[in-house]
């Protein structure tokens, strides 16, 4: 578990909503904020935080403590993590900590393809950073944490092609030979529900050779703009 100090009824009071009031400096005693900065890299390609957050391929990470899984309206949930929500899982110090470690041994059918962080101290200082954005709207920093450069720089007439999700779905078979339609990821990080804008990049740094996948380089090669356009407008509606 991450590192629990004599503080930790007040911090983990701090973490729901009726503790606001709890100074922040109490909540930096579940580890080293500026570090947890840094590990956040880890999650920003799915989850954004701080000002002006949005949900992209996994849900905004905003006043997570104390939130319940699967609460924010409109979000395409995994149907573990929502059934888990709805039997009164929240996000607490521990359960967070948990999840991070192994987010299929506390969900076993979550979309979040993230293998998990082993050490302890790492958990506790990423939690750390993520608390700021939590129970004390008012201090949210700022600066933009979430801003990062795309993987690939596009022009904008590739990004705004319309793409069209029937013909998407005819060509989708050659990728749910291994991405699961339902979202679930075994070991093959899910592709359903994306933002169309994170697929379309994710395509053309594979066609780049920016990412590094020869089966994904290969395939992207073959596709057109338009193909891609269209698989990606398919699976950010897929049912």
């Amino acid at each position: 578990m991450v590192r629990i100090t004599a503080q930790i009824a007040v911090i983990m009071a701090a973490a729901l909503p009726g503790g606001a009031a709890v100074a922040s400096e109490e909540a930096t005693a579940i580890g080293d904020a500026e570090r947890g900065a840094a590990l956040y890299t880890d999650c920003v390609g799915c989850h954004q935080v701080g000002p002006d957050a949005e949900n992209r391929i996994g849900p905004h990470l905003n006043d997570i403590f104390g939130r319940r899984a699967g609460a924010i309206e409109g979000f395409p949930y995994s149907e573990g993590l929502a059934r888990m929500g709805a039997d009164g899982l929240t996000w607490t110090l521990a359960t967070l900590d948990a999840y991070i470690e192994n987010p299929r041994a506390l969900v076993s059918r979550t979309r979040m393809a993230y293998p998990g962080m082993e050490r302890a101290e790492d958990r506790g200082d990423l939690l750390a950073y993520l608390r700021r954005f939590s129970a004390s709207p008012a201090n949210i920093p700022e600066a933009e944490p979430t801003a990062v450069l795309r993987e690939v720089d596009l022009p904008s007439e590739v990004l705004e092609i319309a793409g069209d999700p029937a013909y998407g779905e005819y060509l989708s078979a050659e990728c749910t030979s291994c991405h699961r339609r339902d979202g679930a990821s075994d070991g093959i990080p899910s592709i359903t529900n994306w933002p169309e804008e994170n697929f379309v990049v994710a395509m053309h740094a594979y066609r780049q050779e920016i990412r590094p996948h020869p089966v994904m380089q290969m395939m992207a090669k073959r596709l057109s703009d338009e193909e891609i356009a269209a698989l990606a407008a398919y699976f950010a509606r897929i049912e």
